[in-house]
Protein backbone atom coordinates (compact mmCIF):
# COMPACT_ATOMS: atom_id res chain seq x y z
CA UNK A 1 0.00 0.00 0.00
CA UNK A 2 1.73 3.21 -1.17
CA UNK A 3 1.71 6.15 1.31
CA UNK A 4 0.60 9.59 0.66
CA UNK A 5 2.42 13.19 0.64
CA UNK A 6 0.13 16.13 0.45
CA UNK A 7 2.04 18.66 -1.07
CA UNK A 8 1.66 22.72 -0.78
CA UNK A 9 -0.09 22.65 -4.64
CA UNK A 10 -2.49 20.85 -2.64
CA UNK A 11 -1.59 17.86 -4.66
CA UNK A 12 -1.67 14.09 -3.19
CA UNK A 13 1.42 12.16 -4.31
CA UNK A 14 1.60 7.79 -3.77
CA UNK A 15 4.84 6.75 -2.89
CA UNK A 16 6.70 4.30 -1.66
CA UNK A 17 10.11 5.05 0.67
CA UNK A 18 12.77 2.21 1.38
CA UNK A 19 14.99 3.18 4.81
CA UNK A 20 18.82 2.98 4.45
CA UNK A 21 21.94 4.59 4.50
CA UNK A 22 22.47 7.48 2.50
CA UNK A 23 23.05 8.68 0.20
CA UNK A 24 19.75 7.71 -0.62
CA UNK A 25 18.34 6.76 -4.29
CA UNK A 26 15.41 8.80 -5.73
CA UNK A 27 13.89 7.38 -9.30
CA UNK A 28 12.22 9.54 -11.43
CA UNK A 29 9.49 7.99 -13.83
CA UNK A 30 9.09 9.27 -17.20
CA UNK A 31 5.68 10.61 -19.37
CA UNK A 32 2.29 9.21 -18.29
CA UNK A 33 4.63 5.74 -16.57
CA UNK A 34 3.97 4.93 -12.90
CA UNK A 35 5.89 4.10 -10.36
CA UNK A 36 5.04 0.23 -10.72
CA UNK A 37 7.07 0.06 -14.12
CA UNK A 38 10.15 -2.65 -14.39
CA UNK A 39 12.86 -0.26 -13.20
CA UNK A 40 11.21 1.54 -10.38
CA UNK A 41 10.65 -2.03 -8.91
CA UNK A 42 13.64 -3.21 -9.91
CA UNK A 43 15.87 -0.53 -8.23
CA UNK A 44 14.05 -0.55 -4.96
CA UNK A 45 14.73 -4.34 -4.49
CA UNK A 46 18.21 -3.64 -5.66
CA UNK A 47 18.46 -0.60 -2.90
CA UNK A 48 16.63 -2.95 -0.02
CA UNK A 49 19.70 -5.42 -0.67
CA UNK A 50 22.60 -3.26 -0.63
CA UNK A 51 20.59 -1.44 2.34
CA UNK A 52 20.27 1.87 0.33
CA UNK A 53 17.70 4.38 1.22
CA UNK A 54 15.56 4.65 -1.87
CA UNK A 55 12.05 6.49 -3.17
CA UNK A 56 9.24 5.78 -5.88
CA UNK A 57 6.70 7.89 -6.37
CA UNK A 58 4.31 8.97 -9.00
CA UNK A 59 3.74 12.64 -10.29
CA UNK A 60 0.39 14.16 -9.82
CA UNK A 61 -1.99 13.03 -12.53
CA UNK A 62 0.41 9.99 -12.88
CA UNK A 63 -0.72 6.31 -11.32
CA UNK A 64 -2.13 6.62 -7.65
CA UNK A 65 -1.64 10.07 -6.86
CA UNK A 66 -4.53 12.43 -7.31
CA UNK A 67 -5.12 15.14 -10.40
CA UNK A 68 -5.52 14.30 -14.13
CA UNK A 69 -2.58 13.79 -16.32
CA UNK A 70 -3.84 16.34 -18.60
CA UNK A 71 -4.33 18.90 -16.22
CA UNK A 72 -0.73 18.91 -15.86
CA UNK A 73 2.89 19.81 -17.28
CA UNK A 74 6.86 19.60 -16.90
CA UNK A 75 6.75 22.35 -14.12
CA UNK A 76 3.89 20.96 -12.23
CA UNK A 77 5.80 17.43 -11.89
CA UNK A 78 9.13 18.99 -11.69
CA UNK A 79 7.68 21.04 -8.19
CA UNK A 80 6.03 17.14 -7.39
CA UNK A 81 10.13 15.95 -7.55
CA UNK A 82 11.11 18.43 -5.81
CA UNK A 83 8.37 18.13 -2.36
CA UNK A 84 8.96 14.21 -2.94
CA UNK A 85 12.86 14.72 -2.40
CA UNK A 86 12.41 17.64 0.03
CA UNK A 87 10.04 15.89 2.76
CA UNK A 88 10.44 12.01 2.15
CA UNK A 89 14.40 12.30 1.80
CA UNK A 90 17.24 13.39 4.26
CA UNK A 91 20.18 14.73 2.87
CA UNK A 92 21.71 14.68 -1.25
CA UNK A 93 20.28 12.04 -3.17
CA UNK A 94 21.50 10.47 -6.13
CA UNK A 95 18.62 10.89 -8.95
CA UNK A 96 17.73 8.41 -11.60
CA UNK A 97 15.90 9.85 -14.05
CA UNK A 98 14.03 7.73 -16.73
CA UNK A 99 13.04 9.66 -19.89
CA UNK A 100 10.78 12.89 -18.93
CA UNK A 101 12.12 12.21 -15.23
CA UNK A 102 16.28 12.95 -17.16
CA UNK A 103 14.32 16.06 -17.80
CA UNK A 104 13.04 16.54 -14.05
CA UNK A 105 16.31 15.40 -12.57
CA UNK A 106 18.40 18.05 -14.57
CA UNK A 107 15.65 20.87 -13.16
CA UNK A 108 16.02 19.85 -9.68
CA UNK A 109 19.55 20.39 -9.87
CA UNK A 110 19.39 23.62 -10.57
CA UNK A 111 16.74 23.84 -7.97
CA UNK A 112 17.51 21.92 -5.37
CA UNK A 113 21.02 21.73 -5.71
CA UNK A 114 22.64 21.16 -2.52
CA UNK A 115 20.00 18.12 -2.23
CA UNK A 116 21.65 16.27 -5.30
CA UNK A 117 24.90 14.26 -4.86
CA UNK A 118 24.45 12.27 -8.62
CA UNK A 119 22.28 11.79 -11.71
CA UNK A 120 21.86 9.02 -13.39
CA UNK A 121 19.89 9.60 -16.97
CA UNK A 122 17.86 6.54 -18.17
CA UNK A 123 16.94 7.95 -22.11
CA UNK A 124 17.28 11.34 -20.63
CA UNK A 125 15.04 13.44 -22.24
CA UNK A 126 15.66 17.52 -21.53
CA UNK A 127 13.25 19.69 -23.39
CA UNK A 128 11.58 16.92 -25.63
CA UNK A 129 8.15 18.87 -25.39
CA UNK A 130 10.06 21.33 -27.70
CA UNK A 131 12.68 19.50 -29.29
CA UNK A 132 10.99 16.45 -30.30
CA UNK A 133 7.37 16.06 -29.71
CA UNK A 134 5.77 19.55 -31.05
CA UNK A 135 8.11 19.14 -34.25
CA UNK A 136 6.75 16.06 -34.62
CA UNK A 137 3.36 17.15 -34.66
CA UNK A 138 1.34 17.21 -37.71
CA UNK A 139 0.07 20.70 -38.97
CA UNK A 140 -3.47 19.93 -38.10
CA UNK A 141 -2.26 18.32 -34.57
CA UNK A 142 -0.50 21.74 -33.79
CA UNK A 143 -3.52 23.72 -34.75
CA UNK A 144 -5.70 21.19 -32.76
CA UNK A 145 -3.82 22.29 -29.71
CA UNK A 146 -3.77 25.80 -30.58
CA UNK A 147 -7.18 26.27 -30.84
CA UNK A 148 -8.74 23.22 -28.95
CA UNK A 149 -6.31 23.41 -26.01
CA UNK A 150 -5.69 19.57 -26.99
CA UNK A 151 -4.51 17.03 -29.29
CA UNK A 152 -4.59 12.96 -28.58
CA UNK A 153 -1.21 11.36 -29.86
CA UNK A 154 -1.28 7.36 -30.16
CA UNK A 155 0.86 5.58 -27.32
CA UNK A 156 2.91 2.68 -28.41
CA UNK A 157 3.09 1.17 -24.90
CA UNK A 158 -0.58 1.02 -24.27
CA UNK A 159 -4.39 1.70 -25.54
CA UNK A 160 -4.31 5.04 -23.73
CA UNK A 161 -3.86 8.13 -26.28
CA UNK A 162 -1.31 10.35 -25.04
CA UNK A 163 -3.30 14.01 -23.94
CA UNK A 164 -1.10 16.57 -25.35
CA UNK A 165 -1.93 20.23 -24.13
CA UNK A 166 -1.14 23.66 -25.34
CA UNK A 167 -0.33 23.87 -21.25
CA UNK A 168 1.70 20.80 -21.67
CA UNK A 169 3.43 22.82 -24.56
CA UNK A 170 3.91 26.56 -23.22
CA UNK A 171 5.04 25.34 -19.70
CA UNK A 172 7.78 23.15 -21.30
CA UNK A 173 9.08 25.90 -22.99
CA UNK A 174 9.16 27.64 -19.57
CA UNK A 175 11.29 24.98 -17.87
CA UNK A 176 14.48 24.06 -20.97
CA UNK A 177 17.81 23.18 -19.51
CA UNK A 178 19.95 23.29 -22.92
CA UNK A 179 19.56 27.31 -23.85
CA UNK A 180 20.91 28.38 -20.25
CA UNK A 181 23.72 27.25 -18.16
CA UNK A 182 23.53 24.31 -16.44
CA UNK A 183 25.70 23.13 -13.73
CA UNK A 184 25.95 19.53 -12.61
CA UNK A 185 28.88 19.60 -10.15
CA UNK A 186 28.57 16.36 -9.44
CA UNK A 187 29.38 12.75 -11.02
CA UNK A 188 26.30 11.94 -13.80
CA UNK A 189 26.01 8.98 -16.03
CA UNK A 190 24.09 8.54 -19.04
CA UNK A 191 22.92 5.11 -20.44
CA UNK A 192 20.95 5.04 -23.37
CA UNK A 193 20.13 2.63 -26.32
CA UNK A 194 20.96 2.93 -30.14
CA UNK A 195 17.13 1.26 -31.06
CA UNK A 196 15.48 4.27 -28.68
CA UNK A 197 13.06 5.48 -30.71
CA UNK A 198 11.66 8.07 -28.19
CA UNK A 199 14.88 10.01 -27.39
CA UNK A 200 17.63 10.25 -30.53
CA UNK A 201 21.12 9.24 -29.42
CA UNK A 202 22.08 12.98 -30.27
CA UNK A 203 20.00 13.91 -26.86
CA UNK A 204 22.55 12.49 -24.07
CA UNK A 205 25.31 13.98 -26.29
CA UNK A 206 23.97 17.15 -26.61
CA UNK A 207 23.66 17.36 -23.04
CA UNK A 208 27.17 16.24 -22.78
CA UNK A 209 28.04 18.93 -24.70
CA UNK A 210 26.34 21.80 -23.16
CA UNK A 211 26.19 20.62 -19.41
CA UNK A 212 29.06 22.50 -17.14
CA UNK A 213 29.89 19.09 -15.51
CA UNK A 214 33.05 17.40 -14.69
CA UNK A 215 32.51 14.26 -14.23
CA UNK A 216 30.18 12.92 -17.17
CA UNK A 217 29.96 9.65 -19.43
CA UNK A 218 27.54 8.30 -21.33
CA UNK A 219 27.29 4.49 -22.34
CA UNK A 220 25.24 3.45 -25.50
CA UNK A 221 24.02 0.13 -25.66
CA UNK A 222 23.48 -1.38 -29.36
CA UNK A 223 20.07 -2.43 -30.18
CA UNK A 224 18.87 -1.47 -26.73
CA UNK A 225 15.28 0.73 -26.59
CA UNK A 226 13.54 3.24 -24.87
CA UNK A 227 12.11 0.87 -22.34
CA UNK A 228 16.24 0.05 -21.30
CA UNK A 229 14.52 -3.23 -19.06
CA UNK A 230 16.18 -6.47 -20.38
CA UNK A 231 18.31 -7.98 -17.73
CA UNK A 232 21.41 -6.41 -19.25
CA UNK A 233 19.88 -3.08 -19.16
CA UNK A 234 19.00 -3.15 -15.39
CA UNK A 235 22.18 -4.24 -14.92
CA UNK A 236 24.06 -1.77 -16.17
CA UNK A 237 21.69 0.83 -14.60
CA UNK A 238 22.42 -0.62 -10.99
CA UNK A 239 26.46 -0.42 -11.90
CA UNK A 240 25.80 3.16 -12.86
CA UNK A 241 24.05 3.97 -9.79
CA UNK A 242 26.93 2.23 -7.72
CA UNK A 243 29.54 4.33 -9.65
CA UNK A 244 27.83 7.77 -9.32
CA UNK A 245 27.27 6.36 -5.17
CA UNK A 246 31.25 5.28 -4.78
CA UNK A 247 32.28 8.89 -6.50
CA UNK A 248 29.89 11.22 -4.40
CA UNK A 249 30.44 9.24 -1.48
CA UNK A 250 34.77 9.61 -2.08
CA UNK A 251 33.86 12.77 -2.49
CA UNK A 252 32.38 13.50 0.33
CA UNK A 253 34.44 11.77 2.35
CA UNK A 254 32.19 9.34 3.73
CA UNK A 255 33.03 7.03 1.29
Amino acid sequence: MAEKLKTTHGRTLAYHRTEGRGPGVVFLGGFMSDMTGTKAVYLEDWARREGRAFLRFDYSGHGESSGAFADGCIGDWADDAVEAVSHLTEGPQILVGSSMGGWIALLLARRIPKRVAGLVGIAAAPDFTADSMWPSLSDAQRQEVLEQGQTLLPNDYDETPYPLTRRLFEDGRQQLVLRTPLALPFPVRLVQGTKDEAVATSVPLRLMDHADCPDMRLTLVKDADHRFSTDDCLALITESIAEVLARAEAASGSG
